[in-house]
């Protein structure tokens, strides 16, 4: 049979194009379609402009910090619709780039919902066309709960395009995206009250990390209330009234949700030509990314495996290799790397201290907290950790765990060597670089025997 294409992406985000711009490098005729904006949630409404916040964010603490140095930096002010034109700008520039990155590889661009109408036909508005395999790349979307009142509360996505900056925030949500956002708009001279309804924060993370950033970031001035959680939302006249659970009453300026994503499927014919979702609306996909339709595939945050950028983009590659390069490829999900944009920031890979008990029983841990040495000469008092999981009868390093300024720059290189499976010994052979938070993670010699 004939088809229009060899290959149609449902979604430009980085996994779609990158899946798009490499299977057409393998002489494969390529189409993608995007509703939205090119580029996906990670360059529109997700990493990118989410750091250029946290880089705004931490201007308060660097003036603080400067004049302890001797810099003389008078009374900062901030211009939250300066930052948000700049911000915009940016996001321009980067869309502009993905549009270049498909019109120089061959990939021909539909901006319209796309909807599958068969295993090999998909709705574009009032067109259809056809292709031989099909690719989805929808990503996900906030989960907004069933509350009293919710339409007045934000997502991350909205919190891009306030016109105002609120004084007053109530941040829902204990997981990275609400703790990045907390250390944002509180940054940013926010009062700033954070629910999570559960026992700690970043759940999923090694416990030692959540309890870090906990104390960290209330000692930088945000109410972490756990065990809270919103009952009601209420517009008044000057603002939000939120009443908890418990009964206790919060007056704000914005209320901020980040309780969880869930995969972009709804509504896109999936369930019609035979392609197996979980409850959540996640897309059931085999070691090679393939649905339990033989053609139609699925990468990224919508399969809900691992939900990060970088993880998508490398599905998108392996899917390229198997299907159009005729070199069967799965990508490992094991031991991937990742940072989250807190205040101080977080970097890990591997397990955790709990995953590693479960796996092999017992482990070895070593563990350092520290005042970093650019808080010697100021007022602050953040601290810093780092923490191995060692594997005591191999010697393998199973988990590296940083809590500290530029953890996620530090522990790029510490997924390499996890990646490829280094051992303590090794770690201790290598020399520190010092004076650096990062040295510490090669020079920890003394086991840890605190609480675990």
């Amino acid at each position: 049979m004939s088809y229009d294409y060899d290959l149609f992406v449902i979604g430009a985000g980085s996994g779609g194009v990158r899946a798009s711009r490499i299977s057409s490098s393998f002489g494969a005729k390529v189409a993608i379609a995007e509703e939205y904006r090119v580029g996906g949630t990670c360059v529109i409404r997700g990493c990118v402009p989410k750091k250029l916040f946290v880089y705004a964010s931490h201007f308060s603490e660097d003036f603080e910090d400067a004049a302890n140095y001797g810099w003389s930096v008078g009374k900062a002010t901030h211009d939250w619709k300066t930052m948000i034109k700049n911000k915009d700008a940016e996001i321009d520039r980067l869309n502009g780039i993905y549009y270049s990155i498909l019109s120089n590889n061959n990939v021909e661009l539909f901006e319209n919902r796309a909807e599958l109408i068969d295993a090999h036909t998909v709705k574009l508005g009032e067109r259809t066309v056809t292709a031989k395999y099909i690719l989805i790349a929808t990503g996900g979307t906030p989960v907004m709960p069933e509350v009293e009142g919710i339409e007045y509360a934000i997502s991350s996505n909205e919190a891009f395009h306030l016109e105002e900056m609120p004084k007053r925030v109530v941040v829902v949500g204990g997981g990275y995206i609400a703790v990045e956002f907390a250390g944002i708009f509180n940054g940013l001279g926010a009062d700033v009250i954070q629910l999570y309804r559960g026992e700690q924060i970043l759940r999923g993370f090694d416990h030692h990390v959540q309890q870090m950033v906990a104390d960290e970031i209330t000692k930088k001035g945000i109410d972490l209330r756990t065990h809270a959680n919103p009952a009601k939302i209420e517009k008044t006249t000057d603002g939000l009234k939120i009443t908890l659970e418990d009964g206790g009453v919060i007056e704000a300026d914005a209320i901020m949700y980040a309780t969880g994503r869930r995969p972009n499927t709804a509504g896109m014919g999936l369930e019609n030509v035979g392609v197996d979702l979980k409850p959540n609306g996640a897309v059931v996909v085999d070691e090679y990314s393939k649905t339990s339709v033989d053609n139609i595939y699925a990468i990224g945050d919508v399969t809900d495996r691992v939900a990060l950028t970088p993880v998508a983009i490398h599905e998108g590659m392996a899917f390229a290799e198997t299907v159009f390069a005729g070199k069967p490829r799965a990508f490992d999900h094991s031991n991937v790397p990742s940072a989250v944009f807190s205040q101080p920031p977080v970097g890990t890979v591997g397990l955790t201290e709990a995953e590693a008990r479960e796996k092999y029983g017992d482990v070895d841990i070593y563990k350092s907290e520290f005042r970093p040495m650019k808080q010697t000469i100021t007022l602050g008092s953040e601290r810093a950790m780092c923490k191995l999981i060692v594997h005591p009868e191999t010697d393998k390093v199973l988990g590296v765990h940083v809590v500290g300024a530029d953890a996620g720059e530090i522990i790029q290189g510490f997924g390499v060597a996890v990646k490829m499976g280094a051992t303590k010994e090794q770690f201790d052979a290598t020399v520190g670089v010092h004076p650096t938070l990062a040295e510490e993670l090669v020079t920890m010699r003394e086991k840890y025997t605190g609480d675990s």
